[in-house]
C-alpha cells in the first residue's frame, strides 16, 4: 500500500515564555494564554501528555501517528531508523519565544543508558523570524569546569559563562544532547529533534518560579564542558553561508547534517522570474521526508491525494510515496520556500 502525504493537527503548548506569533503561522490559538510551542509531528510515549499527533485530513483522518507506525510500519518508515521505542524518529515543532527560554541541556548517552526514563535529545533550530539584535545562547566558555558550572547555578551568574550569538532569519542552530543552550527572546523557530522530552533546566534567568524547578544533579552528570562541546556540525550556520546546489528550478541550501537528521532549505533558483512558482517533484528515495512550508502557498500531491501548503504547515511524506509534486506560489509578497527534513537512514548508518 502507498501512503499519501500526511498533515497533522497541531498540538499547542502553553508556556510561560510563549507569545501569540504562532497565530500568523496557521495555528488557531485560544483567545487567551501564551502559546510557546506547536508540536507539528510527534510520536512520543504514552507517558507524555498530548505527545502523539493525529492525522488532520484525508483517508487516515483521526488516526494517530503511533497507530500508523504500527499498522503501516514499512510504508511509513521505509529505511528510516525508528525512534528509541519504535516510533517515528523525529519530533517537529515551532517555538515562539516572547521571553528568554530557560538555559537547559539534555541527557548524555551515559546518563540515558543508566536512566531508562531519560532519552537523548539532539535538536536543531531554524530561525524563521527574529527581532533586531535577538540572541541565542549556545555552549559554555571553554574554560568552564564543573566547579564553575555549579557556582554559576548557585549564584545566579550563569549569563557570565554562556556563549551568545546574534541570529537572523535563515540561520540554523545545531544542539547536540548535553550542550547547554537557550533560545533568546524575540525569536520564532522551527525545531527538529529526536523524539524525546527529557530536559534538564540549569538556570531560569532568576525567575525563582516553583513551577519551574532546576535539575542541577542530572545536568551536572550530562553537561558537555570544554573540548567535549565540539560537535560534528557547526553550532551555528548562517543562512547566507550554507552550502548550496541549484538546478533550473530549485536552489537547495544544506543547513544541518548529523547522525539523526539532515535539514535543507528549498527556494526558487535565481534564474527564475520573481513571480515564478517553486514547482518540482520530490522523490522519497525509500525514506520518509518532512516538508515545512516557510513561505508562499500552494499544494502537494502524492498517491492520489493532495494537501494545501501554507506558512506553518508541516507535511510528512511516507517512504512509500515514491514521488510527490509540490507547487508553491508567492503569498503576501513572501517568496515560496520550504524546509526539507530527512531522518537517519538505516543503510547510511550500516555503511558508515
Amino acid at each position: 500500500m502507498t501512503l499519501p502525504p500526511l498533515a497533522f493537527v497541531p498540538i499547542l503548548k502553553h508556556r510561560a515564555w510563549g507569545g501569540r506569533l504562532l497565530g500568523s503561522y496557521g495555528k488557531e490559538l485560544p483567545k487567551e494564554g501564551l502559546i510557546g510551542e506547536s508540536w507539528e509531528i510527534a510520536d512520543l510515549p504514552e507517558s507524555i501528555t498530548d505527545g502523539c499527533s493525529q492525522v488532520a485530513e484525508g483517508p487516515f483522518e483521526g488516526q494517530s501517528l503511533r497507530a500508523l507506525a504500527r499498522t503501516h510500519r514499512h510504508e511509513l518508515l521505509g529505511r528510516a531508523a525508528p525512534g528509541p521505542d519504535g516510533g517515528f524518529p523525529l519530533l517537529i515543532k515551532f517555538l515562539d519565544a516572547r521571553e528568554n527560554l530557560s538555559v537547559q541541556l539534555h541527557p548524555s548517552a551515559r546518563y540515558a543508558e543508566e536512566h531508562p526514563e531519560a532519552a537523548l535529545k539532539t535538536e536543531a533550530w531554524i530561525v524563521l523570524a527574529a527581532e533586531p539584535g535577538a540572541k541565542v545562547y549556545v555552549g559554555l566558555h571553554d574554560d568552564v569546569d564543573e566547579t564553575r558550572f555549579r557556582e554559576a547555578i548557585e549564584t545566579g551568574s550563569f549569563l557570565d559563562i554562556l556563549e551568545t550569538a546574534e541570529v537572523s532569519p535563515g540561520d540554523a542552530i545545531f544542539l547536540e544532547s548535553g550542550l547547554c543552550h537557550a533560545l533568546g527572546e524575540g525569536i520564532l523557530v522551527a525545531e527538529v529533534q529526536t523524539p524525546s522530552d527529557t530536559t534538564f533546566r540549569t538556570w531560569d534567568w532568576n525567575r525563582d518560579d516553583p513551577a519551574r524547578p532546576l535539575h542541577i544533579e542530572p545536568a551536572c552528570e550530562s553537561v558537555r564542558l570544554g573540548e567535549a562541546q565540539k560537535t560534528r556540525w557547526p553550532r551555528i550556520t548562517k543562512g547566507s553561508d550554507a552550502r548550496t546546489l541549484a538546478t533550473e528550478t530549485v536552489k537547495t541550501s544544506r543547513l544541518i547534517r548529523c547522525e539523526f537528521f539532515e535539514i535543507d532549505h528549498l527556494e526558487r533558483s535565481a534564474t527564475l522570474a520573481p513571480d515564478a512558482p517553486l514547482d518540482f517533484e520530490q522523490p522519497t528515495g525509500g525514506s520518509p521526508l518532512v516538508l515545512i512550508c516557510t513561505g508562499g502557498s500552494g499544494v502537494i500531491e502524492g498517491a492520489g491525494e493532495s494537501l494545501e501548503l501554507f506558512p506553518g504547515r508541516s507535511v510528512l511524506i511516507p517512504a512509500s510515496c515514491d514521488v510527490s509534486k509540490i507547487r508553491l506560489q508567492v503569498r503576501d509578497n513572501e517568496k515560496p520556500s520550504l524546509l526539507r527534513v530527512r531522518p537517519a537512514d538505516v543503510l547510511d548508518n550500516t555503511l558508515a
